[in-house]
């Protein structure tokens, strides 16, 4: 039996910045580097049209992170849409932190089963309250886990129209139209 290395998040930014990993389109998942799934040019524009309905809503409520990486215990995941803390100017020197994140959204291409499976327990274990899969190529549906309890969310629901009301904004309905 094989012993995998596992990277530490410090292991991954010195990787990073020695340029090991340049040209490769890569992320940190549970200690692993893993190859991010090719992205087709309709995963690339839902993910953006939704970033930027999001920022309209949120104006002046949160900064919308599109296509940028988030720093865990042990791992770097680069969600599609990161709702995060104010002000933008935080994250400057660093990623958002799990206690900066309100809510987390993917975009489910050929990376559904790691949506969610493994990326639902990463982001469950790291304490992220909400966390939207946006399954819209066949079934065209929201899967909205919350309320995150060990390396699991409690809560499951899943919406294929009307609105979502997030957890960080109760004064907000999000239209599952608009985000698929």
């Amino acid at each position: 039996m094989k012993t995998l290395a596992k990277w530490s998040v410090d292991d991954y930014h010195r990787m990073v910045e020695a340029g090991i990993l340049q040209g490769r389109r890569v992320e940190l998942l549970a200690g692993e580097i893993v190859e991010m799934s090719p992205e087709t040019p309709l995963d690339y524009t839902t993910a953006k049209r939704g970033a930027k309905y999001l920022e309209e809503l949120l104006a002046g409520k949160a900064d919308v992170r599109f296509n940028g990486p988030i720093t865990l215990s042990n791992s770097e995941p680069e969600p599609d849409i990161a709702i995060v803390r104010l002000p933008e100017s935080t994250y400057r020197d660093r990623h958002p932190f799990p206690q900066d994140i309100f809510w987390i959204v993917e975009v489910a291409k050929t990376s559904l089963k790691k949506d969610l499976e493994l990326k639902a327990a990463i982001y469950a274990t790291a304490g992220i309250q909400e966390y939207w899969v946006l399954e819209h190529l066949v079934a065209k549906q929201i899967i909205v886990f919350r309320h995150p309890q060990a390396n699991q969310y409690t809560e499951e629901l899943t919406l294929k129209d009307g609105g979502i009301t997030p957890l960080a904004f109760v004064d907000i309905s999000v239209s599952v139209q608009r985000l698929l």
